[in-house]
Protein backbone atom coordinates (compact mmCIF):
# COMPACT_ATOMS: atom_id res chain seq x y z
CA UNK A 1 0.00 0.00 0.00
CA UNK A 2 1.03 3.44 -0.48
CA UNK A 3 3.31 5.22 2.37
CA UNK A 4 2.47 7.86 4.27
CA UNK A 5 3.23 11.10 3.03
CA UNK A 6 3.78 14.22 4.96
CA UNK A 7 1.90 17.39 3.25
CA UNK A 8 4.23 20.30 3.50
CA UNK A 9 2.43 22.81 1.21
CA UNK A 10 -0.32 22.85 2.99
CA UNK A 11 2.00 23.34 6.37
CA UNK A 12 3.67 26.03 4.35
CA UNK A 13 0.24 27.36 3.66
CA UNK A 14 -0.88 27.47 7.16
CA UNK A 15 2.26 29.35 7.97
CA UNK A 16 1.23 31.69 5.64
CA UNK A 17 -2.11 32.14 6.16
CA UNK A 18 -1.54 32.89 9.55
CA UNK A 19 1.03 35.49 8.31
CA UNK A 20 -1.17 37.03 5.85
CA UNK A 21 -4.10 37.12 8.61
CA UNK A 22 -1.78 39.04 11.01
CA UNK A 23 -0.88 41.31 8.43
CA UNK A 24 -4.14 41.85 7.09
CA UNK A 25 -5.58 42.61 10.37
CA UNK A 26 -2.55 44.93 11.12
CA UNK A 27 -3.47 47.08 8.17
CA UNK A 28 -7.15 47.05 8.84
CA UNK A 29 -6.43 48.29 12.13
CA UNK A 30 -3.89 51.17 10.71
CA UNK A 31 -6.07 52.37 7.86
CA UNK A 32 -9.17 52.45 10.86
CA UNK A 33 -6.81 54.49 12.73
CA UNK A 34 -5.42 56.51 10.13
CA UNK A 35 -9.11 57.02 8.35
CA UNK A 36 -10.40 58.53 12.30
CA UNK A 37 -7.24 60.42 12.71
CA UNK A 38 -7.49 61.97 9.84
CA UNK A 39 -11.19 62.64 10.28
CA UNK A 40 -11.46 63.85 13.44
CA UNK A 41 -8.17 66.53 13.07
CA UNK A 42 -9.44 67.40 9.59
CA UNK A 43 -12.87 68.47 11.48
CA UNK A 44 -11.01 70.14 14.04
CA UNK A 45 -8.93 72.34 12.09
CA UNK A 46 -12.11 73.40 10.38
CA UNK A 47 -13.79 74.03 13.70
CA UNK A 48 -10.87 76.13 14.99
CA UNK A 49 -10.62 78.06 11.69
CA UNK A 50 -14.26 79.01 12.11
CA UNK A 51 -14.32 79.87 15.77
CA UNK A 52 -11.32 82.17 14.83
CA UNK A 53 -12.90 83.89 11.67
CA UNK A 54 -16.10 83.88 13.86
CA UNK A 55 -14.51 85.98 16.76
CA UNK A 56 -12.11 87.70 14.01
CA UNK A 57 -15.22 89.49 12.43
CA UNK A 58 -17.25 89.83 15.75
CA UNK A 59 -14.03 92.13 17.26
CA UNK A 60 -13.45 93.82 13.82
CA UNK A 61 -17.27 94.97 13.56
CA UNK A 62 -16.76 96.34 17.55
CA UNK A 63 -13.77 98.19 16.07
CA UNK A 64 -14.98 99.60 12.93
CA UNK A 65 -18.16 100.63 14.65
CA UNK A 66 -16.40 102.73 17.09
CA UNK A 67 -13.72 103.76 15.05
CA UNK A 68 -14.01 103.39 11.37
CA UNK A 69 -11.19 101.58 10.90
CA UNK A 70 -10.93 98.25 9.33
CA UNK A 71 -8.28 95.87 11.96
CA UNK A 72 -7.89 91.84 12.37
CA UNK A 73 -7.46 91.37 8.36
CA UNK A 74 -10.66 92.47 7.69
CA UNK A 75 -12.32 94.00 4.53
CA UNK A 76 -15.31 95.05 3.42
CA UNK A 77 -16.84 93.63 0.31
CA UNK A 78 -14.26 91.28 -0.76
CA UNK A 79 -14.14 90.02 -4.22
CA UNK A 80 -13.34 86.39 -2.68
CA UNK A 81 -16.30 86.57 -0.64
CA UNK A 82 -18.18 83.52 -1.00
CA UNK A 83 -21.92 84.20 -2.83
CA UNK A 84 -23.47 82.68 0.29
CA UNK A 85 -22.06 85.32 2.91
CA UNK A 86 -22.88 88.40 0.39
CA UNK A 87 -26.53 88.65 1.51
CA UNK A 88 -26.48 87.55 5.24
CA UNK A 89 -30.01 87.94 6.97
CA UNK A 90 -29.97 91.36 8.86
CA UNK A 91 -27.99 90.84 12.26
CA UNK A 92 -26.67 87.30 11.81
CA UNK A 93 -22.44 86.79 11.54
CA UNK A 94 -22.49 83.62 9.18
CA UNK A 95 -18.70 81.31 8.27
CA UNK A 96 -18.51 79.14 5.09
CA UNK A 97 -16.22 77.05 3.82
CA UNK A 98 -14.31 78.39 1.02
CA UNK A 99 -12.17 75.38 -1.46
CA UNK A 100 -9.95 77.55 -3.65
CA UNK A 101 -6.68 77.60 -3.31
CA UNK A 102 -4.55 80.59 -4.91
CA UNK A 103 -0.98 80.37 -4.33
CA UNK A 104 -0.51 79.69 -0.84
CA UNK A 105 -3.66 80.55 0.46
CA UNK A 106 -6.64 78.04 0.82
CA UNK A 107 -8.59 76.14 1.46
CA UNK A 108 -9.85 79.21 4.11
CA UNK A 109 -12.96 80.27 6.19
CA UNK A 110 -14.94 83.23 5.70
CA UNK A 111 -16.83 84.75 8.15
CA UNK A 112 -19.17 88.05 7.12
CA UNK A 113 -21.16 90.53 8.63
CA UNK A 114 -23.18 93.28 7.21
CA UNK A 115 -22.15 96.69 8.60
CA UNK A 116 -25.95 98.53 8.16
CA UNK A 117 -29.07 97.72 7.25
CA UNK A 118 -30.10 95.96 4.05
CA UNK A 119 -28.22 97.24 0.60
CA UNK A 120 -25.31 97.87 3.31
CA UNK A 121 -21.67 96.75 3.01
CA UNK A 122 -20.61 93.51 4.16
CA UNK A 123 -17.38 93.09 6.39
CA UNK A 124 -15.76 89.74 6.08
CA UNK A 125 -12.69 87.97 7.71
CA UNK A 126 -11.06 85.20 5.79
CA UNK A 127 -9.33 82.42 7.76
CA UNK A 128 -6.27 80.73 5.90
CA UNK A 129 -5.59 76.50 6.96
CA UNK A 130 -3.33 76.20 4.29
CA UNK A 131 -0.63 75.63 6.77
CA UNK A 132 -2.97 73.37 9.45
CA UNK A 133 -3.92 71.37 6.62
CA UNK A 134 0.03 70.78 5.74
CA UNK A 135 0.10 70.05 8.83
CA UNK A 136 -2.55 67.17 8.30
CA UNK A 137 -0.84 65.91 5.15
CA UNK A 138 2.84 65.20 7.21
CA UNK A 139 0.54 63.91 10.26
CA UNK A 140 -1.07 61.00 7.47
CA UNK A 141 2.61 60.44 5.70
CA UNK A 142 3.89 60.22 9.59
CA UNK A 143 1.07 57.70 10.09
CA UNK A 144 1.36 56.03 7.09
CA UNK A 145 4.88 55.49 7.31
CA UNK A 146 4.45 54.18 10.90
CA UNK A 147 1.84 51.80 9.99
CA UNK A 148 4.48 49.95 7.19
CA UNK A 149 6.98 49.81 10.31
CA UNK A 150 4.54 48.33 12.25
CA UNK A 151 3.51 45.76 9.62
CA UNK A 152 7.32 45.37 8.54
CA UNK A 153 7.55 44.50 12.24
CA UNK A 154 4.26 42.40 12.99
CA UNK A 155 4.34 40.06 9.51
CA UNK A 156 7.79 38.46 10.73
CA UNK A 157 6.11 37.74 14.06
CA UNK A 158 3.09 36.25 13.21
CA UNK A 159 5.34 34.18 10.71
CA UNK A 160 8.19 32.79 13.93
CA UNK A 161 4.61 32.47 15.62
CA UNK A 162 2.73 30.47 13.41
CA UNK A 163 5.78 28.61 12.56
CA UNK A 164 6.05 27.32 15.93
CA UNK A 165 2.28 26.36 16.32
CA UNK A 166 3.23 24.58 12.60
CA UNK A 167 6.02 22.55 14.11
CA UNK A 168 4.10 21.40 16.65
CA UNK A 169 1.83 20.53 14.60
CA UNK A 170 3.44 18.76 12.38
CA UNK A 171 4.89 16.77 15.48
CA UNK A 172 1.30 15.63 16.00
CA UNK A 173 0.41 15.05 12.44
CA UNK A 174 3.37 12.47 11.78
CA UNK A 175 3.10 10.77 14.63
CA UNK A 176 -0.55 10.30 13.71
CA UNK A 177 0.98 8.90 10.22
CA UNK A 178 3.24 6.20 11.62
CA UNK A 179 0.54 4.97 13.20
CA UNK A 180 -1.62 5.05 10.05
CA UNK A 181 1.40 3.30 8.62
CA UNK A 182 1.38 0.55 11.16
CA UNK A 183 3.75 2.21 13.71
CA UNK A 184 1.86 1.38 16.60
CA UNK A 185 4.87 2.19 19.15
CA UNK A 186 4.60 5.73 17.58
CA UNK A 187 3.80 9.09 20.60
CA UNK A 188 3.78 12.24 20.47
CA UNK A 189 5.06 12.67 24.07
CA UNK A 190 4.86 15.66 26.00
CA UNK A 191 4.57 18.97 24.27
CA UNK A 192 4.76 22.17 25.76
CA UNK A 193 2.25 24.45 26.48
CA UNK A 194 -1.39 23.72 27.99
CA UNK A 195 -3.70 25.02 24.73
CA UNK A 196 -5.28 22.79 21.67
CA UNK A 197 -2.46 21.46 20.30
CA UNK A 198 -1.56 19.82 23.66
CA UNK A 199 -4.66 18.18 23.82
CA UNK A 200 -4.78 17.02 19.97
CA UNK A 201 -1.21 15.28 20.86
CA UNK A 202 -2.26 14.04 24.24
CA UNK A 203 -5.75 12.68 22.65
CA UNK A 204 -3.79 11.44 19.97
CA UNK A 205 -1.41 9.03 22.27
CA UNK A 206 -4.25 8.03 24.23
CA UNK A 207 -5.87 6.94 21.09
CA UNK A 208 -2.24 5.10 19.76
CA UNK A 209 -2.36 3.36 23.22
CA UNK A 210 -6.15 1.84 22.91
CA UNK A 211 -5.57 0.99 18.87
CA UNK A 212 -2.83 -0.63 20.26
CA UNK A 213 -4.38 -2.91 23.01
CA UNK A 214 -6.98 -4.12 21.16
CA UNK A 215 -4.70 -4.96 17.98
CA UNK A 216 -2.07 -6.90 20.35
CA UNK A 217 -5.55 -8.56 21.96
CA UNK A 218 -6.79 -9.23 18.39
CA UNK A 219 -3.44 -10.37 17.36
CA UNK A 220 -3.13 -12.81 20.86
CA UNK A 221 -6.52 -14.15 19.85
CA UNK A 222 -5.49 -15.09 16.30
CA UNK A 223 -2.21 -16.93 17.29
CA UNK A 224 -4.14 -18.65 20.12
CA UNK A 225 -6.78 -19.76 17.81
CA UNK A 226 -4.80 -21.28 15.20
CA UNK A 227 -2.25 -23.08 17.57
CA UNK A 228 -5.32 -24.25 19.06
CA UNK A 229 -6.22 -25.44 16.43
CA UNK A 230 -3.59 -26.91 14.34
CA UNK A 231 -3.83 -30.25 16.75
CA UNK A 232 -7.15 -31.46 15.65
CA UNK A 233 -6.45 -30.56 12.10
CA UNK A 234 -3.64 -32.91 12.32
CA UNK A 235 -6.18 -35.45 13.72
CA UNK A 236 -9.02 -35.19 11.16
CA UNK A 237 -6.13 -35.02 8.24
CA UNK A 238 -4.67 -38.68 10.03
CA UNK A 239 -8.50 -39.99 10.44
CA UNK A 240 -9.56 -39.02 6.69
CA UNK A 241 -6.35 -41.34 5.68
CA UNK A 242 -7.99 -44.05 7.43
CA UNK A 243 -11.34 -43.67 5.30
CA UNK A 244 -12.18 -45.87 2.61
CA UNK A 245 -11.27 -44.92 -0.65
CA UNK A 246 -14.69 -42.67 -2.36
CA UNK A 247 -16.41 -39.66 -3.22
CA UNK A 248 -17.19 -38.89 0.80
CA UNK A 249 -13.23 -39.67 0.96
CA UNK A 250 -12.11 -37.08 -1.61
CA UNK A 251 -14.50 -34.90 -0.15
CA UNK A 252 -14.12 -34.77 3.40
CA UNK A 253 -9.87 -34.91 2.49
CA UNK A 254 -10.94 -31.49 0.40
CA UNK A 255 -12.58 -29.59 3.57
CA UNK A 256 -9.45 -30.80 5.63
CA UNK A 257 -7.28 -29.65 3.40
CA UNK A 258 -8.70 -25.95 3.34
CA UNK A 259 -9.17 -25.75 6.93
CA UNK A 260 -5.66 -26.97 7.27
CA UNK A 261 -4.19 -24.07 5.02
CA UNK A 262 -6.53 -21.74 6.67
CA UNK A 263 -4.69 -22.37 9.93
CA UNK A 264 -1.59 -22.29 8.16
CA UNK A 265 -2.41 -18.58 6.82
CA UNK A 266 -3.28 -17.73 10.37
CA UNK A 267 -0.27 -18.87 11.79
CA UNK A 268 1.83 -16.66 9.26
CA UNK A 269 -0.66 -14.09 9.70
CA UNK A 270 0.64 -14.07 13.54
CA UNK A 271 4.41 -14.58 13.11
CA UNK A 272 4.16 -11.64 10.44
CA UNK A 273 2.08 -9.72 12.99
CA UNK A 274 4.86 -10.28 16.13
CA UNK A 275 7.40 -9.67 14.18
CA UNK A 276 9.00 -13.21 14.67
CA UNK A 277 9.50 -13.26 10.84
CA UNK A 278 13.31 -12.67 9.32
CA UNK A 279 13.73 -12.71 5.47
CA UNK A 280 16.80 -14.46 3.84
CA UNK A 281 17.93 -12.90 1.15
CA UNK A 282 19.86 -14.38 -1.93
CA UNK A 283 20.87 -13.05 -5.25
CA UNK A 284 18.19 -14.35 -7.43
CA UNK A 285 16.68 -13.52 -11.25
CA UNK A 286 13.35 -11.96 -10.60
CA UNK A 287 11.34 -13.05 -14.09
CA UNK A 288 12.52 -16.98 -12.89
CA UNK A 289 11.48 -16.62 -9.75
CA UNK A 290 7.87 -14.98 -10.76
CA UNK A 291 7.36 -17.70 -13.33
CA UNK A 292 8.31 -20.52 -11.02
CA UNK A 293 5.51 -19.06 -7.94
CA UNK A 294 2.42 -18.50 -10.77
CA UNK A 295 3.20 -22.29 -12.31
CA UNK A 296 2.98 -23.29 -9.13
CA UNK A 297 -0.53 -22.04 -8.72
CA UNK A 298 -1.45 -24.65 -11.48
CA UNK A 299 -3.90 -21.90 -13.11
CA UNK A 300 -4.05 -20.16 -16.76
CA UNK A 301 -2.11 -17.26 -16.10
CA UNK A 302 -0.20 -15.13 -18.86
CA UNK A 303 3.37 -14.57 -17.75
CA UNK A 304 5.64 -11.77 -19.40
CA UNK A 305 9.01 -11.01 -18.66
CA UNK A 306 10.75 -7.88 -20.29
CA UNK A 307 13.91 -8.95 -21.96
CA UNK A 308 13.23 -12.97 -21.41
CA UNK A 309 14.92 -13.63 -24.09
CA UNK A 310 18.35 -11.82 -23.63
CA UNK A 311 19.39 -13.90 -20.97
CA UNK A 312 22.28 -11.21 -20.14
CA UNK A 313 19.73 -8.50 -19.39
CA UNK A 314 17.82 -10.56 -16.93
CA UNK A 315 17.18 -8.36 -13.74
CA UNK A 316 18.91 -9.81 -10.19
CA UNK A 317 17.03 -9.27 -7.08
CA UNK A 318 18.42 -9.46 -3.82
CA UNK A 319 15.39 -10.82 -1.62
CA UNK A 320 13.97 -14.03 0.05
CA UNK A 321 13.20 -16.39 -2.93
CA UNK A 322 10.33 -18.05 -0.76
CA UNK A 323 8.54 -15.29 0.64
CA UNK A 324 8.48 -13.25 -3.18
CA UNK A 325 6.75 -16.34 -4.45
CA UNK A 326 4.48 -16.47 -1.23
CA UNK A 327 3.36 -12.73 -2.06
CA UNK A 328 3.61 -13.66 -6.70
CA UNK A 329 1.18 -16.75 -5.75
CA UNK A 330 -1.52 -14.83 -3.35
CA UNK A 331 -2.34 -12.24 -5.58
CA UNK A 332 -2.25 -14.94 -8.94
CA UNK A 333 -4.68 -16.53 -6.64
CA UNK A 334 -6.43 -13.48 -5.51
CA UNK A 335 -6.85 -12.36 -9.17
CA UNK A 336 -8.48 -15.65 -10.14
CA UNK A 337 -10.79 -16.23 -6.97
CA UNK A 338 -12.43 -12.95 -7.18
CA UNK A 339 -11.59 -11.11 -10.71
CA UNK A 340 -12.13 -12.86 -14.16
CA UNK A 341 -9.76 -13.71 -17.17
CA UNK A 342 -7.50 -13.12 -18.61
CA UNK A 343 -4.85 -12.93 -15.22
CA UNK A 344 -2.01 -11.34 -16.38
CA UNK A 345 1.11 -11.28 -14.80
CA UNK A 346 4.49 -9.01 -15.92
CA UNK A 347 7.73 -8.30 -14.95
CA UNK A 348 9.43 -5.36 -15.55
CA UNK A 349 13.12 -4.08 -13.88
CA UNK A 350 12.28 -4.65 -10.24
CA UNK A 351 8.36 -4.26 -10.53
CA UNK A 352 5.48 -7.14 -11.12
CA UNK A 353 2.00 -6.02 -12.35
CA UNK A 354 -0.83 -8.53 -11.59
CA UNK A 355 -3.87 -8.04 -13.60
CA UNK A 356 -7.29 -9.29 -14.08
CA UNK A 357 -9.96 -8.17 -15.97
CA UNK A 358 -12.88 -8.42 -12.94
CA UNK A 359 -14.63 -5.74 -11.14
CA UNK A 360 -11.67 -4.17 -9.80
CA UNK A 361 -10.86 -4.39 -5.82
CA UNK A 362 -14.10 -2.19 -4.05
CA UNK A 363 -13.72 1.32 -3.05
CA UNK A 364 -12.86 0.30 0.97
CA UNK A 365 -10.23 -1.73 0.50
CA UNK A 366 -8.29 0.85 -1.81
CA UNK A 367 -9.27 3.43 0.70
CA UNK A 368 -8.63 1.38 3.87
CA UNK A 369 -5.97 -1.79 2.64
CA UNK A 370 -6.80 -5.58 3.16
CA UNK A 371 -8.84 -6.58 6.21
CA UNK A 372 -8.66 -10.03 7.23
CA UNK A 373 -12.05 -12.43 7.08
CA UNK A 374 -13.38 -9.40 5.10
CA UNK A 375 -13.58 -9.90 0.76
CA UNK A 376 -15.01 -6.64 0.35
CA UNK A 377 -17.88 -6.40 -2.66
CA UNK A 378 -20.11 -9.76 -2.96
CA UNK A 379 -19.27 -9.86 -6.96
CA UNK A 380 -15.44 -10.51 -5.80
CA UNK A 381 -16.13 -13.79 -4.75
CA UNK A 382 -16.03 -15.70 -1.35
CA UNK A 383 -12.70 -16.42 0.34
CA UNK A 384 -11.36 -15.75 4.06
CA UNK A 385 -9.62 -12.04 2.84
CA UNK A 386 -6.39 -13.85 4.44
CA UNK A 387 -4.60 -13.46 1.14
CA UNK A 388 -4.09 -9.62 0.07
CA UNK A 389 -3.07 -9.74 3.95
CA UNK A 390 -0.19 -11.89 3.93
CA UNK A 391 0.85 -10.83 0.40
CA UNK A 392 1.01 -7.06 1.76
CA UNK A 393 2.68 -8.33 5.45
CA UNK A 394 5.58 -10.27 3.56
CA UNK A 395 6.11 -7.04 1.07
CA UNK A 396 6.85 -5.36 4.30
CA UNK A 397 9.07 -7.97 5.42
CA UNK A 398 10.85 -7.16 2.14
CA UNK A 399 10.81 -3.52 2.14
CA UNK A 400 9.15 -3.60 -1.16
CA UNK A 401 5.89 -1.31 -1.83
CA UNK A 402 2.48 -3.25 -2.47
CA UNK A 403 0.09 -1.10 -4.38
CA UNK A 404 -3.67 -1.60 -5.14
CA UNK A 405 -5.11 -0.14 -7.75
CA UNK A 406 -7.90 -0.72 -10.46
CA UNK A 407 -7.46 -0.32 -14.16
CA UNK A 408 -9.18 2.96 -16.12
CA UNK A 409 -10.65 0.08 -18.57
CA UNK A 410 -11.80 -2.22 -15.67
CA UNK A 411 -10.14 -4.82 -13.49
CA UNK A 412 -7.77 -5.20 -10.42
CA UNK A 413 -4.05 -4.20 -10.41
CA UNK A 414 -1.63 -5.01 -7.90
CA UNK A 415 1.75 -3.54 -8.40
CA UNK A 416 4.46 -4.99 -6.58
CA UNK A 417 7.91 -2.61 -6.08
CA UNK A 418 10.68 -4.21 -5.29
CA UNK A 419 13.97 -2.26 -3.58
CA UNK A 420 16.67 -1.71 -6.02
Amino acid sequence: MRPFHRLRPARASLRWKIAALAAATACLVAGAVGVLVHVWTAQDIRDRAEAQAFNGVYSAMDVYRRTGTLTGGAELDPAALPAVLRHPADGDRHTAYDGRVDENVGPSVWAAQRVGGPGSRVLAVQVNMSSELYGLQRLDVSMAVSSLVALAAAVPLAAYGAGLLGRRLRRVSETAGRISAGDLDARTGPTKGRDEVADIAATVDLMADSLGRRLRTERQFTADVAHELRTPVGGLLAAADLLPPGETEDLLRARVRDLRGLVEDLLEISRLDAGAEQPVRAHVPLGAVVSEAVARTGLDTEVTVADAHRAEAATTVETDPRRLERIVSNLVVNAHRHGETPVQVSVEGHTVVVRDHGPGFPPDLLLDGPRRFHTGATERGTGHGLGLTIALGQARLLGAELRLDNAPDGGAVATLHLPA
